[in-house]
């Protein structure tokens, strides 16, 4: 229920923001009220958490929603799996539901597979499916290019059981790669893969996508929309840091000698720089341990690193929606000059980042995610990026 604010997260996390950015002292201290904010009343939302709301409304349970004892979800969960011919696992498990249904309950996070096992086991549809991977998971949302992903989407979709989903699995599997030659409008990235699916209207058609998926050179790598955002955000934030380095050197009054930086000339370790001043450092320059923060909790280790953005370039690890956001946020705090309103400024910077997180099927901006919620009060300061590197540096203050 709407009303019960126990279990209203985003209503919530609204709290927080305008309690903090509408003080009275935001204007000079907006680091210290950020990171109290921050670290008195943001909470890490768990998968479990998610799932408990999730059962607590389509059940219509009455009593208050903290009051609902695990065994009663557990109870649900039982049922409906049951009465919906699903099975404890898409793998073959001696686990009873019981056990299973207890660690969806409290667990920080999930795998992906679950969300889709509780898809058939809890009647979802596609969009509660995505709301769960984009919100609950944090991740992409059903992902156009995985056979089994799109089986179960297509599942969904047409209201379809785990046993329809069992029978399209395994005509699947007898399937040979490529064997059914028709023309599809499929491509590499994510947004062609998608257009695909979604004109997907008979078994026919399924069969034939996902066959060709079997054996395409793409299938199961990373999401190539995602990563080419990534880039371009990337390529800007160089750009920006060159500048930086270039302004530097021209105060320093050595004419003639001056060193001009190109974008080449810029490393993931000098994005990690500028971006992870105020973190402290161990003697070999590596970043301290997301740990040693007061804030890890509720950042879930969501920390730019170098490290980090080289897998991402190097196409070994997936672009993740934290990722997004902190390069536009970078790329907006360096370009105060273009919005020296900061609700302009906020409102543009939303906007464009909803426009790049749609695109990649991540879900829009989420003020819940406690790190999500830092980074918008964080541009609706005065500077930015300087609000920002102080409230790290007070997460590491012993």
């Amino acid at each position: 229920m709407d009303e019960n604010r126990s279990m209203d997260f985003t209503n919530k996390a609204w709290d927080v923001l305008y309690d903090a950015v509408d003080s009275n002292y935001f204007r000079d201290r907006d680091a210290h009220l950020i990171y109290s904010a921050l670290q008195k009343r943001m909470k890490f939302i768990s998968f479990g958490e998610y799932l408990k709301r999730y059962i607590y409304r389509q059940a219509c349970l009455e009593e208050p929603f903290e009051e609902v004892p695990l065994k009663e979800y557990q109870q649900i969960i039982k049922g409906a799996f049951s009465d919906n011919y699903t099975p404890q696992s898409f793998d073959q498990t001696t686990a009873k539901i019981s056990a299973l249904s207890k660690k969806w309950l409290t667990q920080q996070t999930v795998r992906r597979k679950v969300v889709f096992l509780l898809g058939f086991g809890l009647r979802m549809s596609v969009a509660d499916v995505n709301e769960f991977l984009t919100k609950g998971l944090r991740e992409q949302g059903i992902n156009a290019k995985d056979p089994f992903e799109v089986i179960c989407w297509y599942c969904y979709k047409n209201k379809y059981g785990y046993p329809t989903f069992e029978r399209l699995w395994r005509v699947y599997n007898e399937t040979p790669p490529n064997s059914l030659d028709v023309k599809l409008l499929y491509s590499d990235l994510t947004i062609g893969a998608r257009n695909t699916m979604n004109s997907i209207n008979s078994e026919a058609a399924l069969i034939t996508f996902v066959s060709k998926l079997k054996t395409d050179k793409n299938y199961a790598q990373h999401s190539v929309t995602a990563k080419k955002c990534f880039d371009e955000l990337y390529t800007r934030a160089r750009e920006i840091v060159a500048g930086f380095y270039n302004n530097d050197e021209a105060e320093k009054g050595r004419k003639g000698h001056q060193k001009v930086y190109t974008i080449d000339d810029i490393t993931e370790s000098d994005l990690e720089h500028i971006i992870s001043s105020a973190i402290p450092v161990d003697r070999h320059g590596n970043l301290t341990p997301s740990k040693a923060s007061k804030l890890n909790a509720q950042f879930a280790g969501k920390r730019f690193n170098r490290q980090h953005i080289s897998e991402v370039l190097a196409g070994n690890t997936e672009v993740t929606r934290f990722d997004l956001i902190t390069l536009n946020f970078f790329i907006y705090s360096q370009t105060l000059d273009e919005y020296p309103n900061v609700e302009a400024r906020y409102s543009s910077f939303v906007e464009s980042t909803n426009k790049i997180l749609e695109r990649c099927f991540l879900g829009e901006l989420y003020i819940s995610n406690p790190y999500e919620c830092f980074v918008l009060m964080c541009i609706l300061s005065e500077d930015p990026l300087g609000t920002y590197a102080d409230v790290w540096e007070m997460s590491y203050e012993q």
